[in-house]
């Protein structure tokens, strides 16, 4: 049984993973198992080139951005658990009890992060009722999006990135995956306003 499984190895989900991977030290994180499933043969990151992005080299490639972004994962947080090379099929169950299931695996979960972007070939069974049309998106490109209330889809689910309804600017993908792993860790702390900083001065 995972604590939270991430569905998406793009900016937002790693992103995402990245804090809830720094909290495990916290009394109310100490344990709790995250998973990421990193498929992401459609990310926009694969064409992308980066001149505009806070904290990025110039003229980084996007490619690179995310094979770079999930070694820092595996080295940082080698207790984030990477599942690579599965398409999520279906999403089952509720809160503190869902299954997730790949192409080849069956997984148990307590809350599911969506992160996987805002093409309309989202074929998830379980939540395709919560497709809407992007709400910042130009209608011709008919981008969707999962219904949400910031970032909240259902009890237990989160959507993060352009599937939450933002647009698509890497700063802002990576800052909707934090902020989802900031309510996860409130919610892990009893409700008590939470966040994962490293200092210096530490």
């Amino acid at each position: 049984m995972f604590d939270v499984l991430i569905i998406g190895g793009g900016v937002s989900g790693v992103s995402c993973a990245l804090i809830l991977g720094s909290a495990h030290k916290k009394p109310y994180a100490e344990g709790k198992r995250v998973g990421i499933l990193t498929h992401q043969k459609a990310s926009s990151l694969q064409d992308a080139v980066f001149w505009n992005a806070y904290g990025v080299p110039p003229g980084k490639l996007g490619s690179a951005l995310m094979e770079e972004s999930l070694e820092q994962l595996h080295s940082e947080y080698p207790h984030v658990e990477q599942i690579p090379n599965e398409k999520v099929m279906s999403v089952g169950g509720s809160a503190g009890n869902f299954t997730v299931t790949t192409n080849k695996n069956i997984y148990h979960t307590k809350i599911i992060v969506v992160a996987i972007g805002s093409a309309n070939t989202f074929m998830i069974e379980g939540l395709m009722d919560y497709i809407i049309p992007h709400k910042k998106a130009i209608p011709e490109k008919n981008r969707i999006q999962l219904k949400n209330d910031d970032h909240l889809v259902a009890e237990g689910i989160y959507a993060a990135g352009t599937l939450a309804g933002h647009r698509s600017q890497l700063s802002i993908a990576a800052g909707s995956g934090a902020a989802v792993a900031t309510d996860i860790l409130t919610l892990w702390n009893n409700g008590t306003q939470s966040q994962s900083h490293d200092s210096v001065r530490k």
